[in-house]
């Protein structure tokens, strides 16, 4: 996916609790972001972000009828794809790791403040994968816990280029694409590309899959 303009996100606000949903909607609108749509229950979010087509969605775990990791999994696969927050109030390892594994880009307690919780939004839309602090520790734990397990032959892996495999291995360490842009002296744009460039190659899906794959092949690791 490209960069987004700077200027306002299309963002929806899915949570089952009215005065939660409106205060978060509140807080995007005066920030300057236009409120695409709001939903209180999951079907609906899914159903309504057909038409309303938002740029980000921020989404709660807890629906009264299918869960957030559910829409999540219908939004990101979704044409277009919606990227997705997870505003939740839980910070259980499995909720996480369920909802990473949907495909959602973010994850952030509903004990964020105002300033983290706009900043996790425009990062969503850039791309950028957005948790609350020691949330992104426990995700790559999990991974690497997955690595540890027999992988099968991969000699038909395409081959990536120096810099792509510089890039995955900063993505493997948890590093953003804004930091790994610092580091590397590239643009964030370019970071980007090779990223997108990676994922095709390999065939996967999202920088999930893509940090499980880096770990699988030790590229976290210094040395």
């Amino acid at each position: 996916m490209t960069d987004l303009p700077p200027g306002p996100l299309r963002v929806m606000v899915v949570d089952d609790h009215p005065m939660w949903r409106d205060a978060v909607a509140r807080d995007l609108a005066e920030a300057g972001h236009e409120i695409a749509a709001t939903a209180g229950e999951g079907r609906a979010a899914v159903r309504i972000a057909a038409a309303a087509r938002p740029d980000v969605a921020v989404v709660d775990l807890q629906l009264p009828d299918i869960s957030g990791v559910e829409v999540t999994r219908h939004l990101v696969a979704a044409d277009p794809p919606v990227r997705v927050l997870v505003l939740s109030a839980s910070g259980e390892q499995q909720d996480v790791l369920d909802a990473v594994k949907a495909g959602a880009t973010g994850y952030l307690l509903k004990s964020a403040g105002r300033e983290e919780f706009l900043d996790a939004v425009r990062r969503t839309a850039a791309g950028d994968a957005v948790f609350t602090p020691g949330l992104a520790g426990l995700v790559l734990g999990e991974y690497r816990r997955l690595a540890a397990a027999p992988a099968g032959p991969d000699a038909d892996t395409p081959r990536l280029t120096d810099r792509e495999t510089e890039v995955l291995r900063l993505v493997a360490k948890g590093l953003s694409y804004k930091q790994i842009a610092a580091r590397l002296v590239l643009s964030h744009r370019t970071v980007q590309n090779h990223v997108q460039n990676t994922l095709r190659k390999l065939q996967l899906h999202n920088r999930v899959e893509l940090v499980r794959y880096a770990i699988e092949r030790g590229l976290d690791q210094d040395g």
